[in-house]
């Protein structure tokens, strides 16, 4: 049986935003598509490709009518990187949907009352706002499709900087991107340079082979920069010849590290990063408190948001110098450091043994001796003789991943009645989840939406709940 031929579709309405970036869009007969590259506003010609868990895939083929939403990209590789997706739609509009995106959440869900959802509070920064990227080598360059409709003959393949959507083994070739300061720029586009002249071979996806793999670029607030250069196998004369050149070009770089990851998948979470020059860590600022950022650690990738984002969680938790604070899903502590002032002690559990060592390295660093940190998996440490032995639960602070809180989890919280929770959120479905199981004793009284990416769909939310009397 032959493929099914692609169906064109004309004048689909484009009504809303959908997840990880898309738009949804409406045909003329009421059939609901998902696609790539619009915004709510325009009308667009579609071609129907495939239908993916009963959702229609659309790819647009004419702007019919362009929204007044619409704004030109400012990036070059606009559409091509798979990141700032929301770079076509302007900021105001972007902080628009961010916040429907919460509202509509927490209303469907957890049967909020939408006008206790405040104003989302924008990035007053949106450009060079990140303070982590990691760039990817590839011997296999993603080609335009202006590139591949041309008859020139690529001869040279190689690229550094990021994956296209939905395609691992070839990488965008980037030569300026706007989520971090310029010398970012400048490291990576020396690096590309110097690999170009001197011949080191770039990773090859499919063979698993080559020497420069990847590279991870940290900076900081108080402008402390670290280089981590990952390769896929050792070539000492090589490496050390290529690390001395960028100590030497770049010296605000603080801290040079490198690891020689042999394996199949590109995380170094499970390798030994060695420091070749410099410090083994920078330092990040947030308010009177100083953090170490190591290779592995886990920080917020935008520092300035994040003290708006830590701001507002200690104006919500309203702590009073008495009272006891734990911190779930606490990483490297940042937020039990930065509430430690406000109380009388933090307990701080999350699953991350090596983060939970940064967290005490961060409190001796800091002079903080009020808080106590655990490494384990919350829904097993967290219980009835764990909160005995650590005191009564005051507060609570949650800040778990996408997936929101284990059931258990919510249960043991609901048995300690702590008598405010604050919930941390980067994803508003499961935090509304939570929320509608914690309404057995809490009232949901006020949440925070807080921009920390501008020109793409991800918002974080900070929501607090207070014990029902």
């Amino acid at each position: 049986m032959g493929r099914r031929k692609a169906r064109k579709v004309a004048n689909i309405s484009v009504i809303d935003v959908a997840d990880r970036g898309k738009a949804i869009g409406r045909s003329e007969e009421g059939e609901i598509y998902i696609l790539d590259k619009a915004v709510p506003g325009d009308n667009v010609d579609v071609i129907f490709t495939k239908k993916k868990k009963g959702v229609k895939q659309g790819i647009v083929k004419k702007y019919n009518i362009l929204s007044d939403k619409r704004v030109e990209p400012f990036c070059e590789h606009f559409g091509s990187c798979g990141g700032c997706k929301w770079q076509n739609m302007g900021y105001e509009s972007q902080l628009q949907y961010k916040h429907k995106q919460v509202k509509d959440a927490l209303t469907r869900i957890a049967k909020v009352d939408e006008a206790q959802v405040l104003p989302i509070k924008a990035c007053e920064k949106t450009r060079a706002y990140r303070n982590k990227l990691e760039y990817s080598f590839s011997s296999h360059r993603w080609l335009t499709a202006a590139e591949l409709d041309s008859d020139v003959k690529f001869e040279n393949k190689n690229a550094l900087g990021f994956h296209p959507a939905g395609s691992f083994m070839k990488v965008v070739d980037v030569k300026q991107c706007h989520l971090q300061d310029e010398r970012s720029d400048q490291i990576r586009n020396f690096i590309r340079d110097y690999a170009t002249e001197h011949k080191l071979a770039y990773f090859n996806h499919k063979t698993h082979d080559g020497f420069l793999r990847t590279m991870i670029v940290r900076n900081t607030s108080i402008d402390q920069w670290m280089l981590i250069m990952c390769f896929y196998k050792e070539d000492v004369e090589a490496r050390e010849k290529f690390l001395n050149i960028l100590a030497e070009k770049f010296p605000f770089i603080t801290s040079l590290q490198y690891v020689i990851n042999g394996k199949r998948n590109d995380t170094i979470m499970d390798q030994e990063i060695i420091c070749y020059h410099g410090e083994p860590i920078i330092i990040e600022q947030l308010g009177d408190v100083r953090y170490r950022i190591g290779p592995k650690s886990f920080f917020q990738t935008n520092s300035l948001q994040a003290k708006i984002l830590y701001d507002t969680t200690m104006q919500f938790a309203n702590l009073q110098k008495e009272e006891t604070l734990y911190d779930l899903y606490t990483g490297i502590g940042s937020i039990a450091l930065y509430a430690s002032g406000k109380c009388k002690k933090v307990i701080g559990i999350e699953e991350v043994a090596p983060a939970i060592e940064n967290a005490k390295e961060n409190a001796a660093l800091n002079e903080i001796d009020n808080c106590e940190f655990y490494a384990a998996d919350v829904k097993d440490m967290l219980n009835k003789e764990f909160i005995v032995k650590h005191g009564k639960i005051d507060v609570l602070i949650t800040d778990p991943p996408r997936a929101g809180m284990h059931k258990d989890v919510v249960m043991t919280i609901l048995a300690a009645e702590p008598s405010r929770i604050v919930y941390v959120s980067c994803n508003a479905a499961t935090q509304a989840r939570d929320i509608s199981l914690l309404n057995a004793k809490y009232d949901h009284e006020l949440s925070q939406p807080v921009d920390m990416f501008p020109h793409t769909h991800h918002i974080e939310n900070v929501a607090l709940l207070t014990l029902r009397t």
